[in-house]
């Protein structure tokens, strides 16, 4: 590699959004059975961090654990509650949209605070929506959406010096819509989520 002039890629540290006991922690209900038969059935979040000429932007999605699709995302340039509670009003309203409500939903995280606040439990049970989250420590428990986080820095955040924080966010957000719509995967029978997702809508109608 260093004849040829090559360097591989090296993923930053990963953002912890653990602070400690600020709240209830729920038990690992996912316990890392990561199929899915149907949309809406799994989901699985966390927050992932970039970091630009000093300045940071945070991106929380949420990820249909059936086809491996974006169902709902937030960028902000601080990781607070009201990013966490935007993306779930985007969520709860795709959901309502696929005519999905009455599916008891897993939504799996680890157990950063924005995830043990009782307002955001109360959010999930007011939705129908069950609660489940890794074991302190324990990446693996939500290798899913990690996955996601590691695709979409080595496909796009690594591959480009950026100048601004908004340069990034318009590239995230192209970047998002590509991954749905266009990137074809193996597990999904060379199909994009989108169209897998569509696939599946057809075949069951």
């Amino acid at each position: 590699m260093k004849e040829l002039g090559h360097k591989s890629v090296i993923r930053a540290k990963k953002y912890k959004s653990f602070k400690g006991d600020i709240g209830k922690a729920t038990e690992n209900v996912l316990n890392r059975d990561f199929n899915a038969t149907k949309p809406h059935q799994k989901w699985a979040t966390d927050v992932t961090e970039f970091n630009v000429k000093g300045s940071k932007l945070y991106l929380s999605p949420i990820i249909d654990l059936f086809n491996g699709e974006i169902i709902s995302y937030n960028l902000s340039t601080s990781p607070n509650y009201q990013q966490i509670l935007d993306m779930l009003n985007k969520a709860f309203k795709r959901r309502k949209k696929d005519k999905a409500t009455d599916i008891e939903t897993i939504l799996h995280s680890d157990q950063g605070w924005q995830y043990r606040l009782q307002r955001y439990q109360n959010k999930l049970m007011d939705n129908n929506i069950k609660q489940s989250m890794s074991r302190k420590g324990n990446c693996l428990d939500n290798a899913i959406i990690e996955n996601f986080f590691g695709v979409l820095k080595s496909e796009l955040f690594y591959l480009k010096k950026y100048n601004s924080i908004l340069e990034l966010t318009q590239e995230i957000k192209q970047y998002i819509k590509y991954y749905n719509n266009e990137r074809i995967r193996i597990n999904l029978n060379g199909m994009s989520p989108v169209e897998y997702r569509a696939h599946y809508i057809k075949k069951i109608a």
